[in-house]
């Protein structure tokens, strides 16, 4: 287990396994590369970020990534892979299922959905983008993004 404190104060705990949960997963994040490149939403709110959000009623953590990364990218996505997960210990603690998944499809961009655009970055472009999420932002990512390339080494 990787233990950090974001940048809102809270201690976090980040796991590389599937469980059991202390808290029950109910959002999701889903890290995409293609072609060397990570996509990023652009939240309108909390800036550059991978996509993600909350499990609705009936679907499964897997179906929320592949709806999530649709609705905020219009990018269809397969292969989707459990990967991770971090609670966050906050006043009422929650719990992010962390995927990956590869490109199947890439949509032209809609505007009206849940975000304002879509990027594109290397690592480094991300490392350097002024405009990152506060999640983004925060040791926790590094150490997913550092746990990605190790997987990528096995396989």
């Amino acid at each position: 287990m990787f233990k950090f404190i974001d940048e809102n104060g809270l201690n976090v705990d980040l796991r590389f396994d599937e469980g059991p949960f202390d808290v029950e997963p109910k959002h999701v994040l889903t890290l995409v590369q293609h072609k060397g490149k990570w996509l990023c939403t652009i939240h309108n709110r909390r800036g550059v970020e991978f996509p993600g959000g909350k499990q609705e009623q009936g679907e499964t953590l897997y179906q929320a990534a592949i709806r999530e990364v649709y609705e905020e990218a219009t990018v269809v996505i397969e292969d989707v892979q459990w990967f991770a997960y971090y609670i966050v210990h906050g006043e009422i603690p929650f719990c992010k299922a962390v995927f990956t998944a590869k490109v199947k499809d890439i949509e032209p961009f809609v505007g009206d959905f849940e975000t304002d655009g879509v990027l594109w970055l290397t690592e480094e472009e991300l490392w350097q983008q002024p405009d990152l999420s506060f999640y983004m932002r925060d040791a926790g990512m590094k150490k997913m993004l550092q746990e990605v390339k190790n997987h990528e080494r096995q396989w």
